[in-house]
């Protein structure tokens, strides 16, 4: 990259950098990856390539955080090896040392992640990918992977891949959760080593436009404290907005079988750019919280976005919980208080027009008095994204947000059905590049990056119906520390 070249992109990144999101300090970044909080810290590995802005030997990157909101970049975590590339995966903390390799005084936490053999692939060989584990003995500064891997032999199947491990404390076994293909593999384990398969989901139920990715089994508490299972599978492509996106199942588990209550295809997010995300594991049981992070991109653009330095960022951390509307259940996602403990104040609200300083907001629409609304914003070029909401539709439109011509899909208007019957609160997060969108405490959510060639500055609702309560900053310190 010649000098003018690499001035630019930094005058770029600068412009677009979030400044209260997760992103690389330098180079590529997808899925987050192996989330777990132990004495204090929430850790977040994430897929990384440190030589290139575009996807290439998977690594995973590691920061930690004590909120979610503030981060600290780490050393690399897992590296490639002769094994293959570092693919996604998940951690946990084996309190009772079940595999071990540590002890009851201190216990390993273990990583289960995807080998991806790049030549094997090459080659025309299907048993490419296959699973393995790492472990950590220092509070996950440090990784050593275990000699016996892989732990899970490929069985004959091309997409083999993302393994979500959990207790399942009923059985006092450990559960993986596998995307094979187009479905959902279940195996089961008592050391995080030895692994039987236990059942599949799937194969006729939900959307299957892609390849299955990324999954993750939940327990989910509504607002009555009522608990049910819920199965989180990412899909790329074949999303409703093109590309990639997160369905989800509501449904039983009994340690071997997911069963679903009904065969509706639910999605997560209903923006384009909220994908693989995944939860923590470990969190304080008093805390009662399911705490997800997603990333805020789409294969279908994620290597030409107009960031040069840096490319991808994560979504805002998020508390998933059960609602329902006409006897159906869904997920809510909900802004943890994390985020809004972040904000603060920054003018004073004049109803239905108010100024954006650096292309940074969190505007709250509250107290709603009418169904219908549309809220844009703008900058000094005519620049604009807008959102119109009502009990009908939401739609978004970037086809005048900024940059759209990296991508012949970027620009184009998304719409989609409500899945609620009244509204009662909205909350807009603008952080330079993104949008995320959050009615009725996150009963819908909307996720999309913009690029605007100057930050936005002011934030509009058009029409009587509904008006600006709160207009909000991010802090001024940097989120990430490197």
């Amino acid at each position: 990259m010649n000098k003018s070249i690499e001035q630019s992109a930094k005058c770029i990144d600068c412009q677009y950098r979030p400044a209260f999101h997760f992103t690389p300090p330098a180079n590529w970044m997808n899925d987050p990856n192996g989330m777990f909080y132990y004495e204090g810290e929430y850790h977040l590995f994430y897929q990384y390539y440190p030589d290139s802005n575009v996807w290439g030997p998977m690594h995973w990157g590691h920061a930690i955080s004590t909120d979610m909101m503030n981060w600290e970049h780490l050393p690399i975590a897992l590296y490639p090896d002769s094994l293959g590339y570092i693919f996604s995966g998940s951690a946990v903390v084996d309190h009772e040392n079940t595999s071990g390799l540590g002890s009851i005084e201190n216990p390993p936490i273990v990583a289960i992640f995807t080998y991806h053999d790049m030549q094997a692939e090459k080659a025309g060989e299907v048993k490419h990918q296959t699973q393995a584990i790492a472990f950590s003995l220092d509070k996950g500064r440090t990784w050593e992977k275990y000699t016996g891997n892989p732990v899970l032999d490929n069985p004959g199947i091309w997409d083999f891949r993302d393994p979500k491990v959990s207790w399942y404390e009923q059985d006092k076994k450990w559960i993986m959760t596998l995307a094979v293909k187009d479905h959902i593999r279940f195996y089961s384990s008592p050391n995080l080593i030895d692994w039987q398969l236990e059942s599949e989901f799937g194969k006729e139920l939900g959307a299957h436009g892609g390849v299955w990715e990324c999954p993750d089994l939940l327990r989910l508490k509504d607002e009555n404290g009522l608990s049910k299972w819920a199965l989180l599978v990412s899909i790329n492509p074949g999303a409703p907005k093109g590309g990639s996106g997160t369905q989800y199942f509501i449904g039983s588990f009994n340690g071997k079988e997911f069963i679903p209550e009904d065969s509706t295809t639910k999605w997560l997010d209903f923006g384009a750019d909220n994908y693989a995300g995944v939860t923590w594991s470990n969190l304080p049981n008093e805390e009662e919280r399911t705490l997800f992070l997603g990333w805020m991109s789409n294969w279908e653009y994620a290597q030409v976005v107009p960031t040069y330095s840096w490319r991808s960022a994560m979504t805002l951390p998020r508390a998933l919980s059960l609602f329902e509307i006409e006897g159906r259940t869904f997920i809510k996602s909900s802004p943890t208080d994390e985020v809004n403990n972040y904000l603060i104040e920054q003018s004073e609200v004049s109803g239905t027009q108010n100024n954006i300083k650096d292309g940074l907001a969190y505007v709250l629409l509250t107290e709603v008095e009418g169904s219908t609304a549309e809220i844009v914003l703008s900058n000094g070029v005519k620049e604009e994204f807008s959102i119109f909401i009502s009990l009908d539709e939401i739609r978004t439109d970037r086809s005048r947000s900024g940059q759209i011509d990296f991508n012949s899909e970027f620009g184009n208007i998304h719409s989609s059905k409500p899945t609620f019957s009244q509204i009662n609160k909205i909350e807009l997060f603008l952080d330079r590049s993104s949008v995320e969108l959050f009615i009725n405490d996150g009963e819908m959510v909307i996720t999309e990056l913009v690029f605007p060639t100057q930050p936005y500055a002011k934030v509009g609702v058009l029409g009587a119906d509904m008006k600006v309560m709160s207009v909000k900053a991010a802090m001024d310190n940097p989120n990430v520390s490197f």
